[in-house]
């Protein structure tokens, strides 16, 4: 001990001990690192702040989009982290380098604090003093003043007297603090970011549990001032045991104070160094046993550097007067006061280090692995949802490819199916047409049989005659129907229906597979189509004008036109490309949707009564000559050719003739009886039908396969509709996945951006433990 003590006197040469500390402080000084780490971590923080508030906002929205992204539990473990950060920048802002003295009363605790400070800031004298804690800061004006712990009024402090007075008026209780703020450029310990504690003395109060719970637990050195008159007492070791006991290894400085008396105290001159010493020694002893055996705070070589003698009196007293331009040794000072005032500074320099080196690690480390722990957890989150949005984005972009290939597949197939559509339903049509056009031909000519079928009973008067008429253009119309669904139904149904199941397979190959079932609704099952042969005979024939008047067969004219007939050359009876043309423009207006024409009559056209007689234009000059003189009785010709046939054949010839000749006619003109004018009136029906129904063979054959053509294009323009409204969603569906894509992408490059920022975060904090933790061990 006393070798520990001897390296710690005041060298032979080298500066004055009196220089004061302040006077010699610069940039380096242990508490200028603290306060240098402090701004540090407080900007790396800061940046920890912007980083989380980006990062919440960050997941905030993208869960909002795409929850498949970013889970529950990611936005709750990110979000949470704001209000983390929040109170870290507040704990922050306010750490500071907390030192707490401790001792039993009248032991200078207060003057300790006063000589650190420079000014006698703190009550002090003989006595209870100090009733309460006091905790002294500094201000961030000029403004000093104090402020209760249950109050927020700033109380002002003009002396220390009026300071003590306003203490005992309060009568606080021992453990409530009362913080005095200082101005900070009136005391270099302040002004970096030193707070100091004041307490009553500890052998006052039996509350110590409750004084460490509320006032030490974020203290980073504690100075135990004792009595230099006395040794350590148990009611101090109790209570730092206590302190050891909440705290791991605590920094305990051990000031034994009023060392100044063993100077004055001493009889003779000569014995004073020497006494003095072994007291000393003593007093070393006892207080590194304390440290270093019983607390087991440090070891023995640390233990020297945390003992103390000195005098706080004299060293408030000394700066007071630097303070004031005098010599810090004017005035009544005891023997040796340069040692004491040189060893209260070797304090006041370890004690720097110390504190500078404590709150550095107490205060930051916990803070710099809590940032860190921060920026990896939010830093995992972040690499997550990269991983996240590039597998959706892998995904999302093969669905659009597949969407894309999809579409291009079915416009393409669709614009085949449409040409081969067409393609089939143009050789429907046209064998439609010609079936219906062969079919017509044959009924045609089967037309004297479907009118001979017509029985209903005839009479030649014209009222009666008029129904008949009416009668048979509807037992026609309906036969020649039913005749030609008869034979073409069938077979023109079966080859629609066929048509259609192939367009349905078809296009519905070109469907999703959620849609192909629509198709039925488009193809119904209902009865076979059915083509309409609607043929409107009563218009159709409404020009038929029957000649019902007897004429003889072996007549004149009779003979002259069978003659004629003979002799003149036969036109083709279905030769329709001579027929006149009955277009559209001899129809009355019809629906234009279904060509129909059958309630619309032709225009009239003038016909022969009779196809066996000749029309006047076709008779000779010869045989109009010949009966002219037929018919002109009592003429000269006449009789001359009456003379010479007479004379020629003879009278009995000429009258046997004429008998035969009567006989023929009297039977005809006997059997001219009403079934022989319904027969020559359903010749003359069957004729006169023949020719116009030839007139619209074309007509009625464009018309079924018009119906057929309608059918299947309608039917395929809703397979087609369907197949359109597919391609839209798809097109659709693709704006969707690229908007999507865009969207994964921009998610995904933010993850990255704020992955790598938390790197950075992490990176900066790693610096810093280097620069002023790392540096802090040992």
């Amino acid at each position: 001990m006393m070798a520990a003590f001897l390296n710690r006197t005041i060298p032979s040469s080298g500066p004055s001990p009196l220089i004061p500390i302040e006077h010699s402080r610069n940039s380096s000084s242990p508490l200028q690192r603290f306060v240098k780490g402090k701004r540090k971590i407080n900007d790396i923080f800061v940046e920890i702040e912007d980083y989380v508030l980006d990062s919440s906002n960050y997941v905030t929205v993208v869960h909002g989009e795409n929850k498949v992204i970013v889970e529950d539990n990611e936005v709750n473990l990110v979000t949470g982290y704001v209000q983390k950060v929040k109170g870290i920048r507040d704990v922050l802002s306010r750490d500071h380098m907390k030192v707490a003295f401790f001792g039993r009363t009248s032991n200078g605790k207060s003057s300790v604090i006063n000589a650190m400070l420079r000014d006698k800031i703190l009550p002090s004298g003989i006595g209870h003093t100090t009733n309460c804690f006091l905790q002294v800061e500094g201000s961030d004006n000029s403004e000093s003043y104090l402020m209760t712990e249950d109050s927020k009024e700033k109380q002002n402090v003009k002396s220390v007297g009026q300071l003590a007075h306003a203490l005992c008026k309060e009568k606080l209780s021992e453990s409530q603090l009362v913080r005095i703020f200082w101005p900070r450029d009136k005391c270099f310990l302040l002004r970096d970011d030193v707070v100091f504690v004041d307490s009553p003395g500890i052998d006052v109060s039996p509350n110590l549990d409750e004084w460490i719970d509320k006032h030490c637990l974020d203290a980073d050195v504690f100075v135990l001032v004792a009595n230099a008159e006395s040794t350590l007492m148990v009611t101090e070791k109790n209570f730092f045991h206590k302190v050891s006991t909440r705290l791991s290894k605590p920094n305990i400085f051990i000031l034994n104070n009023r060392w100044d008396a063993s100077a004055s105290e001493m009889e003779f001159q000569d014995q004073n160094e020497i006494i003095q010493n072994q007291v000393r020694a003593q007093h070393m002893e006892r207080a590194a046993d304390f440290l270093v055996k019983e607390l087991k705070v440090c070891t023995s070589k640390e233990a020297n550097e945390r003992i103390f003698f000195v005098s706080a009196k004299e060293v408030l007293q000394a700066r007071l007067q630097e303070e004031k331009g005098l010599p810090p040794h004017s005035g009544a000072l005891a023997e040796g006061f340069p040692n004491r005032y040189f060893e209260f500074q070797d304090f006041e320099r370890k004690f720097e280090e110390c504190i500078s080196k404590s709150a550095i690690k107490t205060k930051f480390e916990q803070h710099s692995l809590r940032g860190k722990s921060i920026a990896q957890d939010i830093r995992e989150v972040m690499e997550t949802v990269y991983e996240r949005a590039l597998s959706l984005q892998r995904d999302k972009s093969l669905q659009k490819k597949e969407v894309n290939d999809k579409l291009n597949f079915t416009e393409q197939q669709l614009l085949l199916i449409t040409q081969e559509m067409k393609e089939k339903i143009h050789h429907m049509v046209e064998d439609v047409e010609q079936r219906v056009s062969k079919a017509m031909g044959e009924e045609i000519r089967r037309l004297s049989n479907l009118v001979d079928e017509f029985n209903v009973p005839f009479h030649s008067d014209m009222l009666v005659l008029n129904v008949y008429k009416k009668e048979l253009h509807s037992h026609v119309e309906n036969g020649l129907g039913s005749n030609l669904r008869a034979r073409l139904s069938t077979a023109v149904a079966m080859n629609i229906e066929a048509a259609q199941r192939d367009m349905t397979e078809r296009m519905s190959a070109l469907l999703p597979a959620t849609k192909q079932g629509v198709t039925h609704s488009v193809v119904p099952r209902r009865e076979p189509f059915e083509v309409l042969y609607r043929i409107n005979c009563d218009n159709l024939c409404s020009d038929f004008q029957e000649d019902l008047e007897f004429r003889f067969s072996w007549g004149i004219l009779s003979l002259i036109s069978r003659f004629y007939n003979r002799d003149k050359p036969r036109q083709t009876s279905n030769n329709y490309q001579s027929m006149p043309n009955y277009g559209p423009s001899m129809l009355s207006p019809c629906d234009s949707s279904e060509m129909s024409f059958y309630n619309c009559p032709p225009s009239p056209s003038p016909q022969p009564t009779s196809s066996s007689f000749l029309r006047p234009e076709d008779w000779t000059l010869a045989s109009k000559f010949a009966l002219a003189s037929v018919g002109s009785q009592g003429t000269v010709g006449g009789l001359l050719l009456a003379g010479m046939v007479l004379k020629t054949v003879g009278w009995r010839v000429i009258a046997v003739t004429s008998a035969l000749y009567g006989c023929l006619y009297l039977y005809e003109r006997l059997t001219w009886t009403n079934k022989a004018k319904e027969k020559e009136f359903k010749r003359q029906y069957v004729d006169h039908a023949t020719k116009k129904l030839k007139l619209i063979v074309d007509l009625t054959s464009a018309n079924c396969s018009h119906q057929v053509q309608q059918e299947l294009s309608s039917t395929f323009a809703r397979l087609c509709h369907l197949v359109d409204e597919a391609t839209t969603e798809m097109g659709t569906d693709m704006k969707a996945l690229e908007k999507e894509l865009l969207r994964l992408e921009e998610a995904a490059n933010s993850a990255k951006v704020l992955r790598n920022k938390a790197s950075y975060v992490i990176k900066e904090l790693d610096m810093f433990d280097e620069v002023y933790l790392r540096g802090t061990d040992g």
